[in-house]
């Protein structure tokens, strides 16, 4: 997978831009706020159609403009793709691929693989189970549609059941009959889910291991673990002995959208006992483990993006992390950085072709 060019119009502190990419390595140099992040964003709205950092679409628009518009030419298994990612306020938005529009966002996701890795990943061990889940489905479902439908389905049945207890609660009333046909489809749609999950953290768990090890020299013994109500229970069953429950909180408290992952180190919280170092080394790790799943289910190796990789790492891990990238299992990096020395010695180490961009 290799982006030969991206244009960009209104999108974030871009007016109007054109870059044309190496098909190895890409930096982008320059001080804090002259849009490095907002390049490898853009590119990451290629893939996901929507921006990593910033959830809230508007938000992406160039000041007082109305629309935005990022354009990508591809090359994908030896043919040309263009996908243009748009939006227009009080609009939606749209993504078209080959100038098709696609039926549903969800038919897009995984066909531009791509893994980035970023300072805000660290909100992976201090926020709560709701962005690990997130990662997890992220990295399944660039490859596994039936995954990403039964998600999106458990997802639907979920909200539609939690309005019916709020409805329960407004009206002082139950219906058992009605609640148990939602739970006949959470339990069908969580038990799938959890099968996947399950499935895939047992293949991902050694590549992310392997990936620490070669980034901290095997300094440090790491563990990670998958949180699940159903390693104990069917959904089923959880939810008709939680039924009482649920009706007083007026929302459904078990299920897969409660599961987690715990992320240990030297069998503590890394949260609460990891150096910044360590935490960072760990959150690479798990990015790279997602590059290698990617690429082997795919078939297709990911762009990877990284993003202020050198802060916060001491020179052994950077030299480290960029040994890792230096054969032909990756493709094609994007890389931001503040000091364009560091990172042309740093890429120079590569051995590859590479394109500075100093914005």
């Amino acid at each position: 997978m290799i982006l030969k060019t991206l244009s960009l119009v209104n999108y974030k502190n871009f007016e109007s831009e054109d870059f044309e990419f190496d098909h190895k390595i890409n930096c982008f140099v320059g001080l804090n706020g002259v849009g490095k992040t907002n390049v490898l964003d853009a590119i990451y709205h290629l893939s996901f159609g929507k921006s990593y950092f910033n959830p809230v679409t508007t938000q992406n628009i160039n000041h007082e403009a109305d629309f935005f518009v990022v354009d990508g030419a591809f090359e994908k298994n030896e043919r040309s793709e263009k996908i243009i990612v748009s939006f227009k306020r009080g609009q939606k938005k749209v993504i078209k691929r080959n100038g098709k529009m696609y039926d549903k966002f969800s038919d897009h996701i995984g066909f531009i693989p791509l893994v980035i890795i970023s300072p805000a990943d660290r909100d992976l061990i201090i926020e709560g189970s709701d962005t690990r889940r997130k990662f997890i489905d992220s990295v399944i479902s660039q490859s596994d549609k039936t995954y990403l439908n039964n998600l999106i389905n458990y997802n639907k049945v979920l909200s539609q059941r939690n309005a019916l207890l709020k409805y329960f609660a407004a009206n002082n009333t139950f219906n058992a009959q009605t609640i148990e046909v939602y739970n006949e489809q959470l339990h069908n749609y969580g038990k799938e889910i959890f099968k996947t999950r399950e499935a895939f953290l047992q293949t991902f768990i050694p590549i992310f291991k392997s990936r620490y090890q070669a980034i901290s020299n095997n300094n440090e013994h790491i563990t990670l673990a998958y949180k699940s109500q159903l390693h104990d229970s069917d959904l089923k069953s959880l939810l008709e002995q939680n039924v009482q429950k649920d009706k007083a909180l007026q929302y459904t408290s078990v299920g897969v959208h409660k599961d987690d992952l715990s992320f240990e180190i030297e069998s503590h919280p890394i949260k609460k006992f990891g150096s910044q170092g360590q935490q960072k080394s760990f959150l690479i790790a798990l990015k790279l483990a997602q590059f290698d799943f990617i690429k082997a289910q795919s078939g297709v190796t990911p762009l990877l993006l990284l993003d202020d990789i050198f802060d916060k790492l001491d020179e052994q891990r950077v030299s480290q992390i960029i040994a890792l990238v230096d054969n032909e299992n990756f493709g094609q990096l994007f890389i931001s950085d503040t000091h364009a020395e560091r990172t042309e010695n740093v890429v120079k180490q590569i051995h590859q072709s590479y394109k500075i961009f100093k914005l």
